[in-house]
C-alpha cells in the first residue's frame, strides 16, 4: 500500500488504515475549504504574512498611558499578595505548600512534567528579604506561577510535552520568563501540554494527560492544560499559556477559569517553541480577571528579540476594573447563526444566560454578519499546518516515530498544504481582518460567542474545540475566556473579542460580567 505521508522516510509511521483516515480528517476541510474560495474576490487582498494586528485591522492605533498594573480584586494573585505584604504568612512558608501539594498527587494528576523545588525556594527566600526591606516588586512579588512546558527557562528541562526534547535544558530564559523573575514571581515548575502545543484536547502519551478536576473521564483542554488545571485546583495563582487556535481559552473553558489571549504582538514569543509563527500567541491564565490583568502587565512590552511585538506603551490593563459593574452604551456583536446544531443545548443555554446578564448592566447586543465558523477554522489549519510542518521539518524526517500519533499526523499534514493554498489562506486571512476591524469601529465594541460549542470532551473522543477560536487567532485580537455557567455539571465558558491593543477595555467587559454572575464554583463544589 502506498504511504500516505510522502516523504516521511525510514521511521515513519505504519501506514495503517487508521493512520490514513486521521490525515483525511485533518487536512480534508482545509482542502474542501481552499477548492471552494473564491480566487477572483480574493485578486486585491494581499497575504497577511507579515502580520499586524493594528494594520490587519485598519485601526489607528490607541491612545495609552503607560504604568504598572496593580493586582486588583479577589483572585489569589491579589488576596496572596495583600496576606505577604501583611505578613501573615512568608514567601517561604508559600511556596512550600504550595509545593506540598503539588508533589503530593502529581504522580496521578500530571499537572507538572517538571517540579522546581529548589528553584522555587530559592525565589521565595529572595523576595522574602526584599519584602522585609520594604523592596516590592509589584502584584507578583512572591507569588507562586507555573510556566507551559513549551517556554523555555534557564537551567530547567522544557520538554515541550514530547519525547523529542526530553533532554533540553535552556541556557536563557524565554523573554515572559524573564520579566516574571524580574517582577518577583515564583515558578515553581513546568505545567503539562499537549505535545507541541498542537492539540485542543490536552491528552499527552509521554507524560501523562493532565486530570480535569471537573471530570476525570474529561480532557482537560489543550494545548495548556497543565496551566489551566494548576490554577483550577488552586496549586498556583497564575500561569502563562500560549494560544495558536484556543489554546488559552480551550482548557479554561474545560476548567473553569479565566484566560487571555492578547493581542498579537502585545506580548514576546521570544523562546517559546514555535506551533505557527503568525498565530502564537502567550497569554496569562489566571482564576480572575484581575488577576489576569496583572499577570498580563507583568509579561507585556516590547522585545527586540521578536520583531511582532508592539512598540506602543504598556497601560495598566485593570484601571478600570473597578468602576463599577455598568456597562452602559457598550455594544456587543453576536454573530448571527452561530448559535447552529453543533453547540449543545447547556452550552447554549449558558451562554444565553450571560448575555441577558450583560444586557442587565446596560449592555447592548447587536446580530452581526461573519462567515460561517465552519469555513474560518479551515483557514487557520491551513496556516498552523503548513508553518508547524516547517519547524519541524527536519525532526520529522529523521525522528518521526518519536512524535505522538495525532501529532505525527498534524505534522504530516502540513505537507499537504500547497504554497498556493497557504498564500490564499493568508489572504482569505487579510480580507476578514478588514472586515472583523469595520464591524469592531462601526458597529460594535465586542463580539461574544461561546468559547467552545461542547463542554469537555470524554478522554479519547475529540471534539470540534477550536471552532469558536481558532478565527480568532487569524484576527490577531484580544479574546478572554470567563466562566460563565455549567452545563451537565461541566464549566462552560463565555468569550469576549476586542480590538486591537485594547485589552484594557475588553477586560473592563469581561470584569463587570464577572462581578454580575458572582463567585464560580470550584471543582467538586457544584
Amino acid at each position: 500500500m502506498t504511504s500516505a505521508f510522502p516523504g516521511s522516510g525510514e521511521g515513519g509511521p505504519a501506514s495503517s488504515q487508521g493512520t490514513e483516515r486521521s490525515l483525511a480528517a485533518l487536512i480534508g476541510p482545509v482542502q474542501e475549504r481552499m477548492a471552494h474560495l473564491d480566487a477572483r474576490a480574493l485578486m486585491a487582498w494581499e497575504p497577511a504574512t507579515t502580520f499586524d494586528a493594528l494594520r490587519a485591522a485598519g485601526d489607528p492605533p490607541p491612545l495609552l498611558q503607560a504604568g504598572p498594573t496593580p493586582a486588583r480584586g479577589d483572585g489569589p494573585i491579589a488576596i496572596w499578595g495583600r496576606r505577604l505584604r501583611a505578613a501573615e504568612c512568608s514567601p517561604v512558608e508559600l511556596a512550600e505548600r504550595v509545593l506540598r501539594e503539588i508533589e503530593a498527587d502529581n504522580a496521578a494528576t500530571h499537572v507538572f512534567i517538571t517540579i522546581d523545588r529548589e528553584g522555587a525556594l530559592a525565589a521565595a527566600r529572595a523576595a522574602a528579604a526584599e519584602l522585609r526591606r520594604g523592596y516590592d516588586r509589584g502584584p507578583l512579588h512572591g507569588i507562586p506561577v507555573a510556566i507551559k512546558d513549551i517556554v523555555e527557562t534557564a537551567g530547567l528541562a522544557t520538554t515541550g510535552g514530547s519525547r523529542l526534547r526530553a533532554r533540553h535544558v535552556p541556557v536563557r530564559d524565554a523573554f515572559v520568563v524573564a520579566r516574571l523573575r524580574q517582577a518577583g514571581a515564583v515558578i515553581v515548575g513546568k505545567a503539562n501540554t499537549h505535545e507541541f502545543a498542537a492539540g485542543g484536547t490536552g491528552e499527552n502519551p509521554h507524560y501523562g494527560t493532565a486530570r480535569n478536576p471537573w471530570d476525570g473521564g474529561r480532557v482537560p483542554g489543550g494545548s495548556s492544560s497543565g496551566s489551566a488545571v494548576a490554577v483550577a485546583t488552586g496549586l498556583v495563582a497564575g500561569a502563562l499559556g500560549t494560544d495558536t487556535g484556543g489554546s488559552v481559552r480551550i482548557p479554561a473553558h474545560c476548567c473553569g477559569i479565566v484566560a487571555l489571549k492578547p493581542t498579537y504582538g502585545r506580548v514576546s514569543r521570544a523562546g517559546v517553541f514555535p506551533l505557527a509563527w503568525s498565530l502564537d500567541h502567550v497569554g496569562p491564565m489566571t482564576a480572575t480577571v484581575g488577576d489576569a490583568a496583572a499577570l498580563l502587565g507583568a509579561i507585556a512590552g516590547q522585545d527586540p528579540e521578536d520583531a511582532t511585538t508592539s512598540p506602543l506603551p504598556v497601560p495598566d490593563f485593570g484601571a478600570r476594573l473597578g468602576e463599577g459593574p455598568s456597562l452602559r452604551g457598550t455594544r456587543i456583536g453576536i454573530p448571527e447563526g452561530w448559535l447552529d446544531a453543533a453547540v449543545q443545548p447547556g452550552v447554549k443555554a449558558a451562554f444565553e444566560r450571560a448575555l441577558r446578564a450583560l444586557q442587565s448592566l446596560g449592555a447592548e447586543l447587536h446580530a452581526c454578519t461573519l462567515p460561517p465558523p465552519g469555513e474560518l477554522a479551515p483557514v487557520n489549519r491551513a496556516i498552523a499546518f503548513a508553518e508547524g510542518t516547517a519547524y519541524h521539518w527536519a525532526d520529522l524526517n529523521e525522528r518521526g516515530e518519536l512524535y505522538g500519533p495525532d501529532v505525527r499526523a498534524r505534522k504530516e499534514a502540513g505537507r499537504l498544504v500547497s504554497g498556493v493554498q497557504y498564500l490564499q489562506a493568508q489572504r482569505l486571512r487579510a480580507q476578514l481582518c478588514r472586515q472583523v476591524g469595520a464591524l469592531l469601529r462601526e458597529r460594535a465594541d465586542v463580539i461574544a460567542t461561546p468559547t467552545l460549542p461542547i463542554v469537555a470532551p470524554r478522554l479519547g473522543e475529540g471534539g470540534d474545540v477550536i471552532r469558536f477560536t481558532a478565527w480568532v487567532n487569524l484576527l490577531g485580537l484580544p479574546a478572554v475566556s470567563v466562566p460563565c455557567g455549567l452545563a451537565d455539571g461541566l464549566p462552560v465558558g463565555l468569550q469576549l473579542i476586542g480590538r486591537a491593543f485594547r485589552e484594557g477595555p475588553l477586560l473592563r467587559v469581561a470584569a463587570a460580567y464577572e462581578q454580575a454572575r458572582g463567585p464560580f464554583p470550584a471543582p467538586g463544589a457544584a
